[in-house]
């Protein structure tokens, strides 16, 4: 059977050259939370492009109040269900709290990541301590996905959840610090809670995609936890957020309503961005 070309590409795997095609390009990349196999193919199925294996599992999966408590050892459980579940999606996975606290340390569990949970990219909050971890990793082949603004991993130091880069001095910092660790070799940034002008700056700034959460439309692509899309966040969901499900009425409808928001650049409007 002759298949099409576009449905040729839908069935090729994802890639992080693929991603970088659609950066130039000027498509948005369509990023969903996933944390067992049963999800990860209704998200690939609906079109997600990037299926992040998040610490969040530990509010939205665990009951934690915090990603803090989750292990290693969730992580490569998580993301092994997620890979098995997954045939073309390229699956990013978060390295939890205290599991990258030195270069050694990081490249040891980045490596569990990758060979027991199947992930093709390692996720590291921080900024510029973590230049030299990220530049560790990516010398031995480890692709990492930097991310910047709010840290939740952070929360107690930050004191709380609050958009980050408001005052000049934290956006110079926030621009810097990415740039730096794209030059270290960071190959994907999530850029999380800042305001819509610096994330279009840092944006800009990049040769790297550059995926936003609460940081407005014109970073380029966007992801959401899974929970916030369905509308079963335990508690408020966060401002940045939108239910999906109450306008699709299902979950396969409101995955796919939520990708194709993603790609027509109608998600995130003004009402999930901050100024």
């Amino acid at each position: 059977m002759h298949l099409p070309d576009s449905e040729k590409n839908r069935m090729k795997k994802i890639t992080i050259s693929t991603l970088n095609r659609m950066k130039s390009a000027g498509e948005k990349i369509a990023v969903i939370t996933a944390y067992d196999a049963g999800f990860a193919r209704l998200c690939e199925e609906a079109g997600a492009d990037v299926l992040l294996v998040g610490d969040s599992l530990g509010m939205v999966v665990q009951g934690h109040e915090s990603t803090l408590p989750v292990t290693v050892d969730d992580m490569v459980y998580h993301t092994a269900m997620v890979s098995r579940g997954s045939e073309r999606a390229f699956i990013v996975a978060d390295m939890p709290f205290m599991s990258h606290g030195t270069p050694r340390q990081a490249l040891d569990s980045a490596g569990r990541l990758m060979k027991e949970g199947g992930a093709h990219m390692v996720k590291i909050e921080g900024g510029e301590p973590q230049v030299e971890t990220v530049h560790h990793l990516t010398r031995r082949a480890v692709p990492v996905c930097a991310h910047l603004g709010l840290l939740p991993q952070s929360i107690h130091q930050l004191g709380g959840y609050r958009v980050q880069g408001r005052e000049p001095h934290e956006a110079e910092r926030i621009l810097k610090e990415a740039c730096l660790l794209e030059e270290a070799g960071a190959q994907m940034l999530v850029l999380e809670c800042v305001p819509e002008l610096l994330a279009r700056e840092v944006t800009a700034s990049l040769s790297i995609p550059v995926i936003g959460i609460g940081a407005g439309s014109g970073c380029d692509g966007q992801v959401l936890v899974l929970h916030d899309v369905l509308g079963i966040t335990p508690g408020d969901a966060p401002s940045f957020s939108r239910d999906f499900m109450a306008e699709a009425g299902n979950v396969q409808g409101a995955l796919e309503a939520y990708v194709a928001s993603v790609r027509d650049g109608s998600f995130p409007g003004p009402e999930q961005s901050f100024q």
